[in-house]
């Protein structure tokens, strides 16, 4: 790693239009300095749109898509051409912010040479900068996509794609073997050339432990703040979702309930006659009003 500094994303108080774009290099650079690493999943435009607003590092075009945005029950179901047209959509909103890609589930697993095919169409029909897959025992598979020339970020400890085989949507690490486990998984991603490793839903303390054998970006979900960055899911943030949501999950708005709420307003307006009013109405000349109703007449 470069001892040099690399200039940051965001200078204190710089618009929007000064931001440079993120890099792998400044993601290290943040990690070496201590600085905060912020990623935020999006989906479309519009959530890509808020996100370079409001000045996030990274955008993960997440599976979880799949659940928040296609209605899927889990995020296994979403295909490739789902994901990948999630990902232009996001592509086209965003300037700054590095852009990852989530391989689906059943896109990755079966060979090296699959890994790599998915992860090319990630980056040449999505417009990602880089792709995430799941689970330490993908460590060959993200070796083989590093040596292709593209950037990949790891995920280990609860791994939404194979849930099932963990016992559900719950907490990992919470033993010691299962926490060793969980250490061997982020270690092997690490060797295997992973620019940055996400750990999801692991104890705290098990975090603080093991980051002091990791040498590139952490970014925690549910795992402490001793991680060198933080992500959350666009929709759970922001409350655009039913239900309280995971244990580690900080509800920044409740635009759910705004949104039923307006929604609500415009039918009732609607059904009352009190929308459209004249404020929302185009106007017509009488003189040009008139030569319609004759030409019309005519017809």
């Amino acid at each position: 790693m470069s001892a040099s500094p690399v200039p940051t994303a965001v200078a204190p108080g710089a618009p929007p239009a000064e931001r440079l774009p993120v890099s792998l290099p400044e993601l290290a650079e943040k990690k070496r300095l201590g600085e905060p690493i912020v990623m935020v999943t999006a989906y479309d435009y519009p959530s890509a749109q808020v996100a370079e607003a409001a000045g996030v590092d990274v955008v993960l075009v997440g599976d979880s898509g799949a659940m928040t945005v296609l209605g899927y029950p889990s995020t296994v179901p979403v295909s490739v051409e789902e994901m990948l047209m999630l990902c232009a959509a996001t592509r086209r909103g965003l300037r700054t912010p590095l852009l990852v890609a989530d391989l689906p589930f059943g896109s990755y697993e079966a060979s090296d040479e699959q890994a790599v095919a998915t992860a090319q169409r990630f980056v040449k029909e999505g417009g990602a900068e880089a792709v995430k897959l799941e689970g330490g025992a993908m460590a060959q598979r993200a070796r083989a996509i590093v040596q292709a020339g593209i950037p990949v970020m790891g995920h280990v400890g609860l791994t939404p794609q194979t849930a099932t085989q963990l016992g559900g949507y719950r907490a990992q690490g919470r033993t010691g073997a299962r926490a060793h486990e969980v250490a061997c998984d982020a270690l092997a991603l690490q060797q295997a050339g992973c620019f940055s490793i996400v750990f999801e839903a692991i104890p705290a303390a098990v975090a603080h432990e093991l980051m002091e054998r990791m040498e590139v970006p952490v970014i925690g979900i549910g795992a402490g703040a001793a991680t060198d960055g933080q992500v959350l899911v666009f929709h759970d943030l922001l409350g655009i979702r039913e239900g309280v949501g995971a244990r580690f999950v900080k509800r920044y708005a409740d635009l759910q309930d705004e949104m039923v709420a307006g929604v609500r307003a415009y039918v009732e307006d609607v059904r009352t006659q009190r929308y459209p009013a004249p404020d929302h109405t185009y106007s017509i000349d009488p003189v040009e009003l008139d030569a319609f109703r004759r030409l019309l007449a005519d017809s």
